[in-house]
């Protein structure tokens, strides 16, 4: 698992883990009220117990910005 954020090919990307489906899913419900509330939305992924995490500003061709970082801290204070 990764435990911090990585900048790879313009985005930011993080691997969380837990212990059960339950607990991924409830994250991810989570982060899209977040988000949501950001008006920013993640690229994201979920097998079993693990989610995958990449953010990008596509109305900024497709970048790591400041609307980025900001999502990325508020989901991190959530774990």
């Amino acid at each position: 698992m990764n435990n911090m954020w990585e900048e790879k090919d313009n985005k930011l990307c993080r691997t969380f883990e837990f212990g059960n489906f339950i607990e991924a899913f409830g994250f991810m419900s989570q982060v899209a009220i977040i988000a949501e509330k950001m008006e920013h939305h993640p690229n994201w992924s979920n097998v079993y117990n693990k989610v995958v995490i990449e953010l990008t500003t596509h109305d900024a061709g497709n970048v790591i910005t400041d609307k980025d970082r900001n999502l990325a801290a508020a989901i991190d204070k959530l774990n």
